[in-house]
């Protein structure tokens, strides 16, 4: 992915949430130069991968196939004592025409909400045991403490203010309704560990490979340099 490509995804990102009044942490704002000095009292940004996070699954056409993150609070399941939240928080966007990949976690079960803009088009699938997707079976949903059953591949709709919880190892992917523009995307959930807990199906890439066909806007949550 290009560095051109990821700056131009900062800024719609930064755009839609002064657009929806979305206001940001301050350590979202550092330069790559404000990274560089400083220090350790910075650490759980870097050891927690608080921040910017703009993916193109590693296949090389983002705005057909990507997902533009920030990552505002988090834990690490690796660090417990030093970084005990049990918690996590996201703030996502994707932008119509766009598609996140389908996935689920082994460990985090979450919810997702649209936080304002067009309508979010989610679509779920169980698990099988050895971990395919189960294209028969019906899908359990839970939309804002509404219990209902579904069949496998339903496309379920996230008008604004609309939430689902995602449980554990539920197959699902992100998409736009045509017509109804970008949407800002709310996620809460358990410790988040994009290194270890994303199964996707069919396989693709997290993190991008960076083309520096331009200096950087924002260093992205796995970029950041040591504490000098």
């Amino acid at each position: 992915m290009k560095r051109s490509e990821i700056n131009k995804a900062l800024h719609e990102l930064e755009d839609m949430c002064k657009e929806q009044k979305c206001y940001l942490p301050k350590f979202l704002s550092f330069t790559p130069e404000e990274w560089k000095t400083k220090g350790h009292e910075w650490d759980e940004v870097r050891d927690c991968m608080l921040g910017w996070d703009i993916t193109d699954y590693g296949m090389g056409d983002f705005d057909k196939i990507g997902f533009s993150l920030i990552t505002i609070r988090n834990g690490n399941r690796q660090m417990p004592d030093k970084y005990p939240k049990v918690y996590a928080e996201k703030l996502l966007y994707l932008k119509e025409g766009q598609y996140a990949c389908n996935h689920f976690h082994w460990y985090k079960t979450e919810d997702i909400i649209n936080r304002g803009g067009g309508n979010l088009l989610i679509r779920v699938y169980n698990s099988l045991p050895d971990e395919e997707v189960d294209k028969e079976s019906p899908v359990t949903v839970h939309l804002d403490g509404e219990t209902r059953v579904v069949p496998a591949g339903t496309l379920v709709k996230l008008e604004p203010g609309d939430s689902i919880h995602i449980q554990q190892r539920l197959y699902h992917d992100f998409a736009v309704e045509e017509g109804t523009g970008a949407v800002l995307i709310g996620e809460v959930s358990q410790c988040n560990d994009d290194n270890t807990d994303n199964r996707f199906n069919p396989p693709c890439g997290r993190f991008p490979a960076i083309d520096e066909d331009e200096p950087p806007y924002r260093l992205l949550c796995n970029e950041y340099p040591p504490a000098p």
